[in-house]
């Protein structure tokens, strides 16, 4: 099967990802341009990965390309991303996939009355280890969930998260909550290990969400998080036969027993080339790679991004979304409440939106 032939629209640390996942994985991707806004930075970036790097639009198209990766600033992805939807490329659009909520509805629009073909890159529910998570919520052991307690992932990403791991679709919700800040030794970052004891102020976010349907979710984000020797991340998804706390399962099963189950032992280590998670003897979340048999040591967050890409093939010959657009734009107007409720220090509640 012919790789799928993509660009990239923009030069940041987000877009090397894709570069990155088509280098490991050549059978299935060929990455053919990244589009850069200045010749300095397109020349830099060439130099740096090996992969072509231009600033004219006109170049990127000549390639003929399968779909187009739109990773350039959030205050712009929503612009970019109508503009190569309408040149009538399937487009897959870094998060979130609009800053304000008018730009949110004109993205359905665009979708529903002029057949833009948009996907946004919500990764985290391929990410491995909360992929196996996703499957214990789904498989009953919890009885039907009702509370989840997540400190892991930011704005958006927690929203989709919290969502599938209480089996919801789009309901209407409240949230309110507050933000904090404290004071932490900075151990790690993108650039690299910190080593000089350095000290920063970083704001932590506590926000409750009551779903219509009566299910709770509890947020709790401190962006050191990602990159830090010294701060954790957490998972709690609780039912009335059971609870998922962290990588361990208590459940009562169908003899009325409790039983303790281990999943896996580091899960939020980035680690390289996962390609199953069990418990015990039951298969959690298989590797797509693997399963087509290539595994080339990718970390958990390219893995969930390669997964996305692996599925636009059926995306942009079936019409079979990877991630529903439906979704993708909910977790963006999640986002705005969350800011909303954070500034104004009060409860907000969610309209149904047109996507809904």
């Amino acid at each position: 099967m012919k790789p799928l032939n993509f660009v990239v629209i923009g030069s940041g640390w987000r877009s090397q990802f894709y570069a990155r996942i088509a280098k490991a994985y050549p059978d299935y991707f060929h990455m053919a341009a990244f589009l850069c806004r200045t010749k300095e930075k397109a020349q830099c970036l060439q130099d740096e990965t090996g992969i072509k790097a231009v600033t004219s639009p006109e170049e990127c198209r000549s390639e003929n390309p399968d779909f187009v990766v739109v990773a350039v600033n959030k205050d712009s992805i929503f612009q970019v991303t109508r503009e190569w939807a309408l040149k009538g490329y399937p487009v897959l659009c870094e998060t979130p996939a609009a800053m304000e909520l008018e730009d949110l509805q004109e993205l359905w629009r665009l979708h529903t009355q002029e057949g833009a073909r948009i996907q946004v890159a919500e990764q985290y529910f391929e990410y491995p280890v909360f992929h196996a998570a996703i499957e214990i919520a789904k498989r009953g052991y919890l009885g039907d969930p009702y509370m989840v307690n997540i400190s892991a992932v930011h704005d958006y990403h927690g929203a989709s998260l919290i969502r599938r791991l209480l089996g919801i679709g789009l309901e209407n919700m409240k949230v309110y909550g507050k933000k904090y800040s404290y004071p932490v030794v900075e151990t790690d970052s993108r650039q690299g290990l910190i080593e000089d004891c350095r000290v920063s102020e970083r704001e932590r976010v506590r926000l409750t969400f009551e779903f219509e349907g009566g299910k709770t979710a509890f947020y709790d984000f401190n962006g050191i998080q990602y990159h830090s020797s010294i701060r954790s991340r957490h998972l709690n998804v609780q039912g009335a036969r059971g609870e998922l706390d962290d990588w361990t399962l208590r459940y009562v099963g169908e003899d009325n027993r409790s039983r303790e189950l281990q999943i896996i032992k580091e899960p939020f280590e980035t680690g390289n080339g996962i390609k199953e998670i069990y418990m015990e003897q039951e298969l959690l979340y298989r590797n797509p790679f693997y399963e087509l048999g290539r595994i080339n040591g990718l970390s958990q967050d390219e893995t969930a991004i390669g997964t996305l890409m692996l599925g636009m093939r059926q995306f942009i010959e079936e019409g079979v979304e990877v991630y529903p657009l439906s979704e993708g734009l909910q977790d963006a107007y999640v986002r705005i409440l969350m800011e909303q409720a954070l500034k104004s220090g009060q409860m907000v509640e969610s309209e149904t939106q047109i996507w809904s």
